[in-house]
């Protein structure tokens, strides 16, 4: 019995001591291969697709930056129009001789590097007058209106009147910018148009483009030139003396007009009489024919 006791126990160490060895080759196999076992690379990055969305990005700021039309809310600074002010004036003097006047006038405009655009002469029994359109540069207006009461007569009435157009300035460059973009816009669409009918709309459509442009661009040449140079009228007037035995202003005086201006009334009168002629001749003709068909109607009768 204790024979057979000691043999069960030597063969359990002995499968014990197997078991253990088994269990260390079997980590060693696992550790072996766990060594040569590589791990799969991690993913790649995405810098490509990064780079791709920045480059559409780009552009798509490209393409929007040529279609983007300009911001009409822009305060003044950032449009690069300064300010626009049209100043003009009427002024009307009266002169000692007409002549004298007239070439001193001429004189100051030309050393203010203006020009006379217009000029008109007329006489009458009452005055002499001449009427001036000046066109002077912008800065010079102020120092040429007061350079005119020196030495050329009194000044008996004067306008000046000042605008500030830098709003519809800035409008309409704004309005003609974008209507720019637009026409190159048809332009190029007008290149990749396969259909007549599409053809024909586009065609139509910058012939518009284009007469609108045209108007805008002559409205701020028309503003430029406006403010650049300023009008002045300027009206010179001469009275003549009066046609009276006394120059005095009195009751003689006026006696004496009215004597005179009745007479001449009386001597219109007459020859607006003289000039009837014609019909106080055929006035008795008519009476006559008249009384002649009376008279035969009352023999019928």
């Amino acid at each position: 019995m204790k024979t057979i006791l000691y043999s069960l126990a030597i063969f359990s160490l002995l499968n014990c001591n197997k078991d253990k060895s088994l269990a260390k080759a079997d980590l060693m196999v696992v550790s072996e291969k766990s060594a040569s076992y590589n791990a799969p690379p991690p993913p790649p990055k995405q810098e490509a697709s990064y780079a791709a969305i920045e480059v559409v990005d780009s552009a798509a700021a490209i393409v929007d930056a040529d279609v983007r039309l300009p911001d009409k809310t822009k305060p003044e600074n950032q449009t690069g129009i300064s300010k626009k002010i049209i100043k003009n004036g009427d002024m009307m003097m009266d002169v000692g001789d007409i002549k004298s006047a007239q070439e001193k006038v001429q004189g100051l405009v030309k050393s203010n590097k203006g020009y006379i655009q217009n000029e008109n002469y007329s006489n009458n029994e009452r005055e002499t007058t001449v009427s001036m359109e000046i066109r002077i540069p912008n800065q010079n207006f102020d120092q040429l209106v007061n350079s005119f009461s020196d030495g050329i007569g009194s000044i008996t009435q004067k306008n000046i009147r000042v605008e500030d157009v830098t709003e519809e300035y800035t409008d309409v460059s704004i309005k003609l910018e974008n209507k720019k973009i637009y026409l190159e816009k048809y332009r190029d669409l007008l290149k990749r148009s396969a259909s007549t009918k599409d053809l024909l709309e586009i065609q139509e459509n910058i012939r518009g483009l284009e007469d609108e442009i045209d108007v805008s661009e002559g409205r701020l040449r028309y503003i430029d030139d406006q403010v650049n140079y300023s009008t002045l009228n300027l009206t010179l007037t001469k009275e003549k003396p009066r046609n009276t035995v006394t120059s005095k202003i009195g009751f003689g005086s006026r006696l004496v007009d009215s004597i005179a201006n009745g007479w001449n009334i009386f001597v219109n009168f007459l020859l607006e009489i003289v000039s009837l002629w014609p019909f106080v001749f055929m006035i008795p003709i008519i009476i006559f024919t008249w009384r002649k068909w009376r008279k035969r109607k009352s023999k019928k009768g």
